[in-house]
């Protein structure tokens, strides 16, 4: 069975197979108007929300707190990865708790991998290779707890 054939069983039953052909009146030269370019219109290429000056601007500790809290929550591995894209996408590098508590949810769902990766985010990250060892420093215990090895355990000859 082919995909379009798959397609239009999909769709479900229609008028006609066929689209009705509509067409578009030519605009009067008193007054262009250009449907598409309607504000609120459907047809607008921007698909970005309007943000609005007065908004409350997020500081760091409430950050913190607030990825603790999306992290202990994580059921699935979905969850996690999304979480983690969220929280690594800001322009600053995630508090060690928050780190802590992603590592424990990649415990608590067995991903080992992202796990893993979570050091490479740190690492890229960072500003210079000092507050990666502080990081590392830091989360060691954890690290062993859980046995996340870093990448450059895993595959030595690439961090050459």
């Amino acid at each position: 069975m082919s995909a379009s054939l798959l397609r239009t069983i999909a769709r479900g039953p229609a008028n006609s197979f066929f689209r009705a052909y509509r067409p578009v009146a030519a605009p009067s030269r008193a007054g262009a108007f250009v449907p598409g370019l309607m504000a609120g219109s459907s047809l607008n290429f921007s698909t970005s929300v309007a943000r609005r000056s007065d908004a409350h601007e997020e500081t760091f500790e409430e950050f913190t707190a607030r990825y603790e809290k999306e992290f202990d929550g994580v059921q699935d591995v979905f969850e996690l990865q999304r979480n983690l894209n969220n929280a690594f996408a800001y322009d600053l590098v995630p508090s060690p708790s928050v780190v802590v508590a992603a590592l424990k949810a990649a415990r608590r769902v067995n991903d080992y991998p992202t796990a893993v990766r979570i050091f490479e985010g740190i690492k890229a990250k960072v500003e210079n290779k000092g507050q990666y060892e502080q990081y590392l420093d830091e989360l060691k215990p954890l690290r062993e707890e859980l046995g996340v090895l870093l990448k450059e355990d895993l595959y030595p000859e690439e961090a050459k």
